[in-house]
């Protein structure tokens, strides 16, 4: 009878081999994807570091052979550098451009007093005191009031998309940001879901359309995004004058409007299908209104917060009339909603929840702008344009603008770091290409606004990518968006500036 072989320690201890299973053969997937992403980004450093010092010999050459000035020189140097940082690598926004500014001011092309002078401007007083305004109208429920209103109308699932964009834009004179617009919108859209939990299509549709319209309708309001004042003042440092409080809703109010609306139908088709959309639609006010946490009724704060922000706007609409700039009309109002009994928001609750990174991130921003004028650098850069086939033609010049502007999220993440860098080029470079540098400079920006590719393309996508608990959109949903809405954008921008604009008094040519 053969016995059995004798079991030694090793042979207990030693894991016996097995073939691969299906959860090792995924790890090994990962980790390969893993490294090949890796090497990509290392690939795409290399060639980032590659074109950057090409460009700095550029400018090197420029200045010892082009006779460009050792200021001009400086200028671009840093400015190159700077846009590199923010494309190519994953420091701050703000610490980057903060930097940038230092550079500049410690070897004298910056003046001092203009970099720290930043600060106190009325762009920087005019966006603080906007914020305050804007956090105490979001508590005292006016907007979710608002929305619930327009909703409860809806009777078709069109009808709800296009109320809830009408909604959107209109949230664009009454808080200076898409994140803090996006998170206005938060709760409101939260009990949407809760209510049409029996209809995810439409929910799903709704996750996609929020971030989307509010990033399209920011274009509306000067103040619809910290962007929108960058170009403002860097119009204002190359050509003396800026652009007004209603001279931009004039010209972008309209253009946001198409937009949104042409973007909520497009959600609509991609998202939600035929039979769907043809299903009648019933949202309850009173379950909506119980939802959300607001009363049948307008409480005393909503009234204030109402007849305030009508006062606002209508003082920043007539500023020809009595004189007085949009910051010392917001300062006052950001005084008044805070005060006791007024909305119950101090004003030291309203300045805690102030984006202060993007305020420092804007004077710096402004400061560079500054420089890149006075000190050559953007008059240089329209010099090597002049004979160009683009700078020949006023129309391709604006529909380069627009494309470049366009496709430039897919590099330049921060919708301000974007016109920080596109629109001193464009307004510098417009006048040889005999477009009207205001056009140029606000196609760029509206441009600028698209931004839907990938969810870290902008704050509003991440936020309605990653709720939890209702059905959303992901990377696929968002391409297949962008695939359609991206040039769709250009084109709407590109007929505004040449047909539009020049109806409501802003030619495109100079």
């Amino acid at each position: 009878m053969p016995t059995s072989p004798t079991l030694q320690r090793d042979d207990v201890t030693r894991p016996l081999p097995t073939a691969p299973g299906r959860r090792d053969r995924l790890r090994v997937a990962a980790r390969e994807r893993v490294r090949d992403a890796v090497a990509g980004a290392s690939r795409g450093r290399l060639a980032g570091l590659a074109l950057l010092a090409g460009v700095l010999l550029a400018v090197l050459c420029a200045v010892l052979v082009g006779g460009l000035n050792p200021a001009g020189g400086l200028t671009l140097a840093v400015f190159a550098v700077a846009t590199w940082a923010w494309v190519a690598t994953d420091l701050d926004d703000t610490a980057v451009a903060l930097a940038a500014a230092l550079v500049l001011a410690v070897t004298g092309v910056l003046p001092v007093e203009d970099l720290f002078g930043t600060l106190g401007s009325d762009v920087v007083w005019l966006l603080v005191a906007a914020f305050v305004v804007g956090v105490a109208a979001a508590g005292s429920g006016l907007a979710d009031r608002a929305a619930g209103w327009l909703l409860a109308r809806a009777r078709t699932p069109r009808t709800l998309f296009q109320l809830t964009t009408l909604a959107l834009v209109a949230t664009t004179f009454m808080v200076p940001s898409t994140s803090g617009r996006a998170a206005l919108a938060l709760p409101v859209f939260l009990a949407l879901a809760r209510v049409l939990a029996d209809r995810p299509q439409l929910v799903r549709g709704l996750a996609l359309l929020v971030p989307t319209v509010v990033l399209l309708s920011a274009v509306g309001s000067l103040l619809g995004a910290g962007a929108h004042l960058v170009t403002s003042a860097v119009l204002t440092e190359a050509t003396g004058e800026g652009v007004s409080f209603l001279r931009w809703a004039l010209l972008g109010l309209p253009l946001a409007l198409v937009s949104s609306h042409t973007a909520a139908e497009l959600v609509l088709r991609q998202t939600v299908d035929r039979a769907e959309r043809r299903t009648p639609l019933h949202v309850p006010a009173e379950r909506l209104a119980a939802e959300v946490g607001t009363p049948r009724r307008l409480r005393p704060e909503e009234r204030r917060v109402l007849v305030l922000l009508g006062v606002v706007v209508t003082l920043w609409c007539t500023e020809a009339l009595h004189g007085l700039s949009p910051a010392l009309v917001a300062l006052g109002a950001a005084l008044v909603v805070t005060a006791p009994g007024v909305t119950g928001t101090t004003l030291s609750e309203a300045l805690a929840r102030v984006p202060w990174s993007l305020l420092l991130f804007l004077a710096a921003t402004l400061a560079l702008g500054s420089a890149l004028v006075d000190s050559g650098a953007a008059a240089a850069l329209a010099g090597l344009a002049l004979g160009g086939p683009v700078t020949g033609s006023p129309v391709a010049f604006l529909a380069v603008v627009v494309a470049v502007s366009t496709a430039a999220h897919l590099v330049i993440a921060s919708r301000t770091a974007r016109s920080a860098v596109l629109v001193p080029l464009v307004v510098a470079l417009a006048p040889v290409a005999g477009v009207d540098p205001v056009a140029a400079a606000l196609a760029s920006t509206a441009a600028a606004g698209f931004c839907h590719t990938l969810p870290a393309s902008a704050k509003p996508v991440a936020v309605f990518a990653g709720i939890e608990g209702a059905p959303t959109y992901g990377p696929r949903e968002l391409r297949r968006l962008s695939a359609v809405l991206g040039p769709l954008t250009a084109v709407l921008v590109l007929v505004f500036a040449l047909v539009v604009w020049p109806l409501l008094g802003l030619p495109h040519s100079s």
